[in-house]
């Protein structure tokens, strides 16, 4: 076969594979080399790489002070349709949400009681029904967490009193959590985005916020410095694809004022920049997208809204994004996807 036509093709028109996600192709015959060529470009298809088609938002805290709901949205990003998910088994607020393109694995926070919870539900896509998943080893609420195909990483971040660096690593395949590495700090009201081979968390800490990230590699629950914020924050959210990382900041100056400030993290380099800023100023949000769009829920510290933005990667554009069906703050969110690096 010639190395001269990729795919060993003869065409006018050059051939590209169309990945990386599996419903992709690339049609012909393909060298080693070009094949690898085109697996570090990002678009060479790979089994079991699939992109996202909806999320799944679990509402959090309604403008009531302390009520929080059981309602969770699904937000389908083809038309950018919101319709009803499965509930939560409790009313809850202030949780937590990571998975794969099968389950989503949301820790729920606390309940209306106050008690803060090691309560976790599985949602299951296919069927958009919810049920029992693991518990966290403690109770905790105001957390974060992200992960790859395999594994969730849960920042267990407070109790209701004090904050931990305590840190769960939830495995999908067969529904277990042990202990994760630590975080370098204790950390609250963080947030989490990250590729298949790690995740970043902005480890948040509030009353007065902080700038310090951590980068925790999922091969070996190895925990390291990341690039840190632009500014000292807590009570962000984050989403993101293959490539980046965008992080709603939150609060941020530690002065309890929300901002509409976002980074923009670069995994291939563990930098972070400036990002396009939110429609509004945002607390205590929620985020999740695909490959190409993150969902921003933006939340609020004291009136609760059903704002939500929409925020498309390749072109760091943002607009604004179908509302949520109850006005919330505090929640949490997981996509369909898995669409990070292999």
């Amino acid at each position: 076969m010639s190395r001269t036509y990729q795919g060993g093709l003869i065409t006018k028109t050059p051939v590209t594979p169309a990945g990386p996600f599996q419903c992709g192709a690339a049609s012909g015959v393909w060298t080693i080399d070009q094949m690898v060529g085109w697996q570090k470009a990002g678009v060479w298809p790979t089994a079991g790489l699939i992109d996202g088609t909806f999320s799944i938002f679990a509402l959090g805290t309604t403008n009531t002070p302390g009520v929080a709901t059981a309602v969770r949205d699904k937000y389908i990003y083809s038309g950018c349709s919101v319709t009803a998910g499965a509930s939560a088994s409790v009313a809850s607020g202030a949780g937590t949400a990571a998975g794969n393109s099968t389950n989503g694995i949301f820790a729920l926070g606390v309940n209306n009681s106050g008690t803060v919870l090691s309560t976790r539900n599985k949602y299951i896509y296919a069927s958009c029904t919810s049920g029992a998943a693991t518990a966290a080893c403690r109770g905790s609420v105001y957390g974060s967490a992200t992960g790859n195909s395999t594994v969730g990483i849960f920042a267990i971040s407070s109790n209701g009193v004090g904050t931990t660096a305590i840190r769960n690593k939830y495995i999908y395949s067969s529904c277990t959590s042990t202990c994760g590495t630590s975080a370098t700090s204790a950390a609250r009201l963080g947030s989490a985005a990250g590729n298949a081979t790690a995740g970043i968390f902005a480890l948040g800490a509030a009353p007065c916020g902080v700038t310090t990230r951590n980068k925790y590699i999922y091969s070996g629950c190895v925990v390291s410095s990341g690039a840190a914020a632009s500014v000292v924050s807590y009570g962000g959210s984050a989403a993101g694809n293959s490539t980046n990382g965008i992080f709603a900041l939150g609060i941020t100056g530690g002065g309890g004022t929300p901002s509409t400030t976002r980074n923009k993290y670069t995994y291939s380099n563990d930098t972070s920049a400036s990002a396009t800023a939110s429609t509004a100023t945002t607390n205590q949000g929620s985020a999740a997208g695909n490959s190409t769009i993150g969902i921003f829920a933006l939340g609020s510290s004291c009136i609760s809204n059903a704002l939500r933005n929409k925020y498309t990667y390749s072109a760091c554009t943002n607009v604004s994004a179908t509302a949520a069906s109850v006005p919330t703050y505090q929640g949490s969110a997981a996509s369909n996807g898995n669409y990070g690096v292999i």
